[in-house]
């Protein structure tokens, strides 16, 4: 049975490493830590997100996930709205969800990411 969630991996097309760290190391602070030896011929990147790992993966066929996206919850969600949009990525507040305060955000590549203001 599933205990856990281990990791989350997204997909992005090769070359665009640099591209994804501005985004989710600078402008979101995830933090790099290193790939296994045996995996860093692949490209790509791995990061932490608090107690969550992401890592990055190249895939030479990529299409960015424009419907199937990842959900943060974050403690500043105003904060990080103009700063993402401070820094040329461009927000999309949501208010389907009355109870919820929510936007969405493409990364560089096209995936799209959803930003949840965690519960005070």
């Amino acid at each position: 049975m599933i205990k856990a969630l281990d990791h989350i991996q997204l997909a992005l097309p090769a070359g665009s490493e640099d591209d994804l760290r501005a985004f989710y190391c600078d402008a979101l602070g995830m933090v790099e830590i290193p790939k296994p030896a045996p995996l860093r011929g692949r490209g790509g990147f791995w990061a932490n997100a608090g107690e969550l790992q992401v890592h990055f993966g190249v895939d030479l066929d990529f299409h960015p996930a424009t419907k199937a996206h990842l959900a943060f919850a974050v403690a500043d969600i105003d904060a990080l709205a103009r700063d993402l949009a401070d820094k040329g990525y461009p927000v999309t507040w949501d208010t389907a969800l009355p109870d919820v305060r929510r936007f969405f955000c493409n990364d560089p590549v096209g995936n799209r990411m959803e930003f949840i203001a965690a519960p005070v």
